[in-house]
């Protein structure tokens, strides 16, 4: 039998898979003896122009206050999303991208700094100098991350995250979906417990043979 893996759609900006985050940490240490665990850049908002408007920013905030009321996630609610914002989600997802094909085994610790950079610190996820500085953190050279980050083959490749999520039929963010062999399983959608999650996964998961 084949490893089974368990596809992790989310976005880097989604504030809920932001709630998520310590839920899928601790499935990451829980499992990876069983499923080999993968992120999908689901594509929140990729490609987005226009500023927000002052009701967007509103209702964005509101489910951000719901998320930390519901998970005990921190935010930065002061300036948060200042005027002339623009909410694109596509730099953050290729960044993640392109640090994969540098170290793969950074690709969910560069996932969770953006995401704790954006909603704890307030930090402009969409500038391509705050992402430099994130890599570095985590040890990348910042040259070798920017030369990776504007590369065709990643903006080619962060695209293609897109179209598997739209795929696989992932619709809103977070969301699991365990595959074995060439069966697919949805396991869960959207910011679900712990216990709920685990549950799921082990209720789908087939014993190893």
């Amino acid at each position: 039998m084949s490893t089974a893996i368990l596809w992790y759609f989310a976005d880097p900006m989604c504030s809920w898979c932001w709630g998520f985050s310590p839920v899928i940490e601790t499935l990451r240490e829980e499992f990876h003896e069983r499923t080999k665990i993968a992120l999908v850049l689901g594509g929140l908002r990729p490609g987005e122009t226009a500023p927000l408007t002052a009701a967007a920013r509103e209702d964005i905030l509101h489910h951000w206050q719901q998320v930390h009321e519901r998970t005990g996630q921190p935010f930065r609610f002061d300036n948060a999303l200042p005027p002339g914002f623009v909410y694109d989600t596509e730099p953050a997802s290729r960044a993640v991208v392109a640090i994969g094909g540098i170290e793969p085994t950074l690709i969910f610790p560069l996932f969770r700094a953006i995401q704790n950079a954006f909603y704890a610190e307030g930090r402009d996820v969409t500038q391509a100098g705050a992402l430099a500085e994130l890599a570095a953190g985590l040890g990348v050279d910042a040259a070798a991350f920017m030369q990776a980050f504007d590369s065709d083959a990643a903006r080619a490749k962060t695209q293609a995250h897109f179209r598997q999520a739209r795929q696989a039929g992932v619709r809103g963010f977070p969301a699991l979906i365990l595959q074995q062999d060439s069966q697919l399983h949805a396991v869960s959608n959207g910011c679900q417990p712990l216990e709920v999650v685990r549950e799921a996964i082990d209720r789908t998961l087939l014993p190893a043979v």
